[in-house]
């Protein structure tokens, strides 16, 4: 294992994807799917307050930074009309998917089960951008889907106790994320085609 002030630069890697991503939103290089990064910034939120609850410690600010910044660039989606992406009956019943996750939560207000939750309702919500990623790769940045799963794999390596609430949503969100940056990066959908 890895010192814990790794975790400030596993941060400051996601930041970088996060901003980066925020910037091509509002210049429209790239065209955020609504409902996923709304989603995207819910359900990390919640799973941060349940790390905190469960004493996670500072690998709990990779969590946070994973669902502030798509609150962000939920926001600036709104700014760009080049930056929208058109939502879809999928994306609707991701995204309800994803807010009875979170309403179940809030019914058992039990830490694991509050991030295991959010990790359903997260992976919900990733649906509709992974389906994006791969049909049309071109409307995504890889990089910052890449710094996500790189920031994600400094947190897992910074873990010294390995407890569910610890691991749980640093691994799901190395995987969802690699998975994203390998259909938009490498136009995967596009070589299956």
């Amino acid at each position: 294992m890895i010192s814990e002030d790794f975790v400030y630069l596993g941060v400051i890697i996601a930041s970088i994807g996060g901003l980066s991503y925020l910037f091509y939103t509002v210049k429209g290089k790239v065209k955020p799917n609504k409902v996923t990064y709304l989603l995207w910034a819910i359900a990390p939120l919640v799973a941060f307050i349940a790390e905190v609850q469960q004493g996670v410690g500072v690998q709990s600010l990779l969590t946070f930074i994973v669902g502030f910044l798509p609150l962000l660039i939920f926001i600036a989606s709104f700014f760009n009309k080049k930056s929208e992406w058109r939502i879809t009956k999928f994306d609707l019943l991701c995204g309800g998917l994803s807010i009875i996750g979170i309403i179940f939560w809030l019914l058992t207000q039990v830490g694991n089960i509050a991030i295991t939750f959010s990790i359903l309702a997260d992976g919900l919500a990733a649906l509709p951008t992974l389906v994006k990623a791969y049909k049309y790769p071109e409307t995504e940045s890889g990089w910052t889907y890449l710094t996500n799963s790189f920031s994600s794999a400094i947190t897992l390596l910074t873990i010294t106790k390995w407890t569910y609430a610890s691991y749980a949503f640093p691994v799901y969100l190395f995987i969802i994320s690699f998975l994203i940056y390998v259909s938009a990066s490498f136009k995967i959908g596009r070589h299956l085609r």
